[in-house]
């Protein structure tokens, strides 16, 4: 199970499955912790950690833990399989059909970016909305929140702005355009606001909304989840192993020759290293000189 999962998750253009891994190994590894903290009579221990994981409804909270802004939408809630299980399954459908047409890169952007707006949406609903900062200050236990649906309802907004005539089959139903999913989706998170998730509903609203301004933005040239990628990448490259360093004597070629046969040549591991920029970021992310390797591989 261990090498299926490492596999599934080192695979290139693969972001919805390592989304998906990173989410069920979340929510495995606290589970875990809450059974043994039970058993184990020390239960204030798991609410610790857990607690690193739910974003606060109030302000006051919040700031003392600011990292929950991102970390919420990464767990989920611990009483029952459904919550993951239904986030899931949508992130796997939708997600598959936009780094199909996307890449992987920008569906991480995305699902980071409708965490972040969900949360702020959440956020200033319940301590600028007179209705929901009632709720937060009369509630017997403070008002926290868990679940990556923000963030799911991101992608699949996306999705429906980028494609909305797609269709998939459903139990039922049938071919269904992808867009009324999405209007379905956003609908019964409106109405949800006023019930006992509010706050979840809310998320789910800035996260929608996120997802529709990123694809708007992305048709008119504004990449807004290119800063998570250069953070991504960076991060990357600190963990990859750096090649040793070989000294080799060779006579002087003329400088003419020299430039065109580097121009002009390149390795199989270089031309499969452009293909799969490809396939993450899209051709249009290649350097020139990328593109001239892959130009004169061409040729060949």
């Amino acid at each position: 199970m261990f090498e299926e999962f490492k596999n599934a998750f080192q695979r290139h253009n693969n972001a919805h499955a390592q989304l998906i891994i990173i989410n069920v190994v979340v929510f495995v590894v606290l589970g875990v912790i809450m059974v043994v903290s039970e058993i184990g009579g020390f239960p204030s221990f798991f609410s610790a950690i857990h607690s690193q994981f739910q974003i606060p409804a109030r302000f006051a909270e919040f700031v003392s833990r600011p990292w929950t802004l991102l970390t919420y939408s990464f767990a989920h809630d611990l009483s029952g399989i459904l919550h993951i299980l239904f986030n899931m399954l949508t992130l796997y459908w939708f997600g598959k059909l936009f780094v199909e047409y996307l890449g992987s890169d920008k569906l991480v952007g995305v699902y980071i970016l409708g965490g972040i707006a969900g949360a702020v949406f959440y956020l200033l609903s319940y301590n600028f909305i007179p209705y929901f900062e009632a709720q937060s200050i009369s509630a017997v236990r403070p008002i926290v929140m868990v679940g990556a649906s923000a963030s799911v309802n991101a992608i699949v907004v996306a999705a429906a702005t980028l494609l909305p005539d797609y269709t998939f089959f459903m139990l039922f139903f049938g071919a269904v355009r992808i867009k009324y999913i999405a209007a379905i989706i956003v609908f019964l998170s409106f109405l949800g606001t006023i019930g006992g998730n509010a706050g979840g509903n809310l998320a789910h609203l800035g996260g929608a909304m996120m997802g529709f301004i990123y694809i708007r933005q992305l048709q008119a040239g504004v990449n807004w989840g290119g800063w998570i990628t250069s953070i991504i990448d960076a991060t990357k490259s600190l963990f990859k192993p750096r090649p040793k360093v070989k000294v080799t004597y060779r006579k002087d070629e003329p400088k003419a020759t020299r430039s065109a046969t580097k121009t002009s040549k390149a390795s199989q591991d270089e031309i499969d290293a452009i293909l799969d920029k490809i396939s993450d970021r899209g051709y249009e992310n290649l350097s020139k000189e990328e593109k001239e390797k892959l130009f004169n591989a061409s040729k060949k």
